[in-house]
């Protein structure tokens, strides 16, 4: 029994820590960890990023003459599938900011997407541009 209240103990201590709750908020342990909601707006957060990491290697490679439309057309549609992941969730969540829902998150995430959106716009707008005058 020991072990398990040492355990509880230092659970409840690292979510004061981290989380910025008490320890009865911690004890119901209602919104802290990895609930549905997060779940599903860390998904969209994953792509968008994915989207982001993609559309900045497109845009650097449309600096020095290399081929990057590929690489620009799947940053936007990365972008899009994340914005398109986020609003829905958004549309869904039901609990406020702080209660598990994944509602800041997913806010985060369609910011992300979009920022991955215009980053592979900028790529493919600039290997359009340097195709035309060639």
């Amino acid at each position: 029994m020991k072990g398990k209240s040492m355990r509880r103990n230092v659970f409840l201590a690292m979510a004061t820590i981290v989380f910025g709750v008490s320890p009865a908020e911690a004890a119901y342990a209602g919104g802290i960890g990895i609930t549905a909601g997060r779940l599903e707006s860390i998904v969209g957060l994953v792509v968008g990023l994915t989207s982001v990491v993609i559309g900045w290697l497109a845009l650097r490679s449309a600096n020095y003459n290399r081929p990057g439309k590929q690489k620009s057309i799947l940053a936007l549609t990365a972008g899009l599938i994340a914005i398109v992941l986020s609003a829905v969730h958004l549309a869904r969540a039901t609990g406020d900011f702080g209660t598990g829902s994944g509602r800041l998150g997913a806010i985060v995430a369609l910011m992300v997407g979009l920022i991955g959106m215009v980053l592979g716009g900028l790529a493919l707008a600039r290997f359009s541009r340097k195709n035309y005058r060639t």
